[in-house]
């Protein structure tokens, strides 16, 4: 219910900002442009359960995007480019990046292709552990698990549970239920359990990355789009708040280096996984820069502005949510009221 009463008002924003141009209004909210997040991009497919939904946006979106920016004004550039052009006070532009976390093949079939038509500049960040195949995908392995089964047996981290999930309400539910264990549950221990549950159901972990995920191979080849840059993404994509202080900097050093071997660029760009408030505090920042990270992003939402360079290990980005996916919503979007209201709600 929470979740539809957030949707809900997310919807009403978008609409009443796009509806009555209130952009027009406030000009001085954009700031000085924005970061897009982008996961999946690739053609809807119809399914009965897809709680990940929010991180795909089909290629016709991107396409709507690409030609909201233009219309706006927004200059393209490089994320590792844009602390020196922000720092340059004689210049007004506004700005726009886009990023993508993780590697999804249909960045390189889906993404790219749009990206080189329209010119624009474009991150991947990479966790090395989902090239190598040693770390799986929790959420498209959960999401495909409670969308098979009936029920689901497992310890949440308060003793075993027995969960019905033959509802699309109580897959919902179930995927709700594992997502707030992870706060009680050491990341890496769930998703033993996961994995493990998901093999019984005849379901691969290892073999989902594989079909989702690029890997080494594929990496190479992407690399050679003069339009693509690379960034770290830690090595296993693990919530670096919940590592001990060793662990959290080899995870941030150890991406960098070797998502540089991996694509033969340089890499001074970070994300962090989730990228909320309490996946990534002061200590990761300070580990990313010392880290030789020149600008780092999280998921927080928000706008670029006067002083984005002061918390420049960071940086806010806005997210192209595959739940809202309607091209009038764009120029909303880029206005930055949806932030600023929020702020003052």
């Amino acid at each position: 219910m929470r979740g539809l009463l957030k949707q809900a008002a997310i919807v009403g924003g978008l609409e009443a900002i796009s509806r009555l141009r209130m952009d027009r209004l406030f000009p001085r909210a954009g700031g000085r442009g924005l970061i897009f997040t982008l996961h999946h991009v690739r053609p809807r497919e119809p399914r009965v359960f897809n709680p990940n939904a929010h991180l795909e946006i089909t290629p016709d979106y991107l396409e709507a995007v690409m030609q909201a920016v233009r219309e706006a004004g927004l200059v393209p550039t490089r994320l590792e480019d844009l602390p020196a052009r922000l720092a340059d006070t004689s210049d007004q532009n506004r700005y726009v990046c886009f990023t993508l976390d993780d590697g999804y093949r249909n960045n390189a079939s889906h993404a790219a292709p749009i990206f080189r038509r329209h010119g624009m500049p474009y991150t991947i960040f990479i966790a090395p552990g989902f090239v190598d195949r040693s770390v799986t995908l929790w959420w498209e392995t959960a999401a495909e698990l409670i969308g098979k089964v009936e029920r689901l047996e497992m310890d949440f981290g308060r003793g075993p549970e027995r969960l019905p999930t033959r509802t699309a309400k109580e897959k919902h539910e179930a995927f709700c239920r594992l997502c707030e264990a992870f706060r009680l549950v050491p990341e890496e221990e769930l998703v033993t359990r996961l994995d493990r549950l998901a093999a019984e159901s005849g379901i691969d972990p290892r073999g989902i990355v594989e079909r989702e995920l690029m890997n080494a191979e594929d990496l190479r080849a992407l690399a050679n789009d003069p339009l693509v840059s690379f960034g770290g993404h830690t090595m296993t994509h693990r919530k670096l708040a919940r590592l001990a202080e060793d662990e959290m900097r080899r995870e941030i050093r150890q991406s960098v280096e070797t998502v540089a071997a991996l694509t033969g660029k340089p890499v001074t760009t970070f994300a962090y996984p989730y990228g909320t408030g309490c996946a990534a505090g002061e200590r990761e920042f300070q580990a990313a820069r010392e880290a030789g990270v020149r600008i780092a992003v999280t998921t927080r939402p928000g706008m670029l502005s006067a002083q984005t360079l002061e918390r420049i290990m960071s940086v806010p980005r806005v997210s192209l949510n595959g739940l809202y996916q309607k091209k009038h919503y764009i120029p909303a979007l880029i206005s930055g009221l949806p932030f600023k209201l929020k702020k003052m709600a």
